[in-house]
């Protein structure tokens, strides 16, 4: 029988909460550095391809060798510009949580191939390992309403309160461009935020760190148990 998630249904403009864990449980990031590489990645993939720029850098005769092959490399990548919209995300030191919205049915399994493909390709590098690095293919989750679309980002960036003596902050997430602490163009928070008050109780920021665990929330969705150890 097939893992729970791992088959998946692939709809036009549908909502899925994305995951996985390195495998054997083992860490995907082990310093900064990892975690920039591959939020690098992301904004690489997400962002508008600068096909002229990168046309200006290969014509130029006083460009590098090295700055060319940047240029071609970049070229050459997968490019997902409106083709997938970032609404959340964190990265935890043996997996992740992203929340996107695919345009074409495919655009999904497209995007997660070439990232993780070229994550893992980087990690396996650095770390002079060979073999997976996460844990089979990623799970995915359709959402189905807006409500679950809603509390998934809460539970997305209260993530990180389950490292212990951790707060809200200490893990690379989207939760300070929802405050405006921080501005990744490629993270799209708009219509998640479009549905609280700027400020006072009814704020997104409320939303996500008021402690109480209500029982609306644990009923909308069966959040995925992902172990830390």
């Amino acid at each position: 029988m097939p893992a729970k998630n791992s088959v998946k249904i692939y709809v036009e403009n549908g909502f899925y909460h994305i995951y996985n864990r390195g495998v054997n449980k083992r860490s995907i990031f082990k310093d900064q550095q990892d975690y920039s590489v591959l939020l690098s990645y992301l904004k690489t993939y997400l962002l508008p391809k600068d096909t002229q720029g990168l046309d200006q850098i290969l014509a130029d005769t006083h460009s590098s060798a090295k700055e060319k092959d940047v240029a071609l490399n970049l070229l050459q990548l997968n490019n997902f510009h409106n083709r997938i919209l970032l609404l959340a995300y964190i990265l935890m030191p043996n997996h992740f949580h992203f929340l996107i919205q695919q345009t074409g049915k495919n655009d999904m399994d497209s995007f997660m191939q070439s990232c993780m493909t070229r994550y893992t390709r980087y990690f396996n590098q650095k770390y002079k390992r060979v073999g997976p690095l996460f844990q089979g293919k990623y799970k995915a989750v359709m959402v189905e309403s807006d409500a679950q679309l809603l509390y998934l980002t809460r539970y997305i960036h209260r993530n990180s309160l389950f490292l212990p003596g951790a707060d809200i902050f200490c893990q690379p997430s989207s939760y300070s461009v929802y405050l405006g602490k921080t501005k990744q163009a490629w993270v799209k928070p708009e219509f998640i935020l479009s549905n609280f008050s700027t400020s006072g109780y009814n704020s997104y920021e409320s939303f996500v760190e008021d402690d109480d665990e209500t029982i609306e929330e644990q009923s909308i969705f069966t959040l995925p148990k992902i172990s830390l150890d």
